[in-house]
C-alpha cells in the first residue's frame, strides 16, 4: 500500500510540473486546432477545377506551380520553348483566377 501511495504521490508531482495557470483560458484557446473539413473540401474543389483545365496548361501550371520547377526546366520536360511554358502558365492561372474567387491576384470572395 505504501508503494501504491508514494508512486501516486511521484505522479501527481510530475503532473503538476507540467500544468500552466490559465485563468481566462487564453493559452488554451491558442492550443486548439480548427477543423480541417473546411480545407479539404475547399481543396477538392480547387483540383475539381484544375481537372478542367486544358492538359496542356494544367501540365505547365502543375509543373511550375506544384513541383517548383524553373520555367527553363518545365520547358524542358515539356518540350516545348520557355516561352510557351510561360504563356501557358499564365493563361492556367488566368482561368483558375476567376472561379476560385481571385480577381488580379487576390481574394476577392468573402470567407466565413
Amino acid at each position: 500500500m505504501f508503494t501504491i501511495l508514494r508512486n501516486q504521490f511521484y505522479t501527481e508531482c510530475r503532473k503538476h510540473k507540467r500544468e500552466v495557470e490559465d485563468a481566462d483560458g487564453a493559452a488554451a484557446e491558442r492550443l486548439t486546432a480548427l477543423a480541417d473539413q473546411e480545407d479539404r473540401i475547399e481543396l477538392q474543389d480547387v483540383w475539381g477545377k484544375v481537372a478542367k483545365l486544358p492538359a496542356l496548361q494544367r501540365e505547365a501550371l502543375l509543373l511550375v506551380s506544384i513541383h517548383d520547377m524553373t520555367y527553363e526546366a518545365a520547358a524542358e520536360v515539356i518540350g516545348c520553348q520557355v516561352g510557351t511554358v510561360k504563356s501557358r502558365v499564365s493563361r492556367g492561372r488566368a482561368l483558375l483566377s476567376n472561379p476560385l474567387g481571385f480577381a488580379d491576384g487576390r481574394l476577392s470572395r468573402v470567407t466565413a
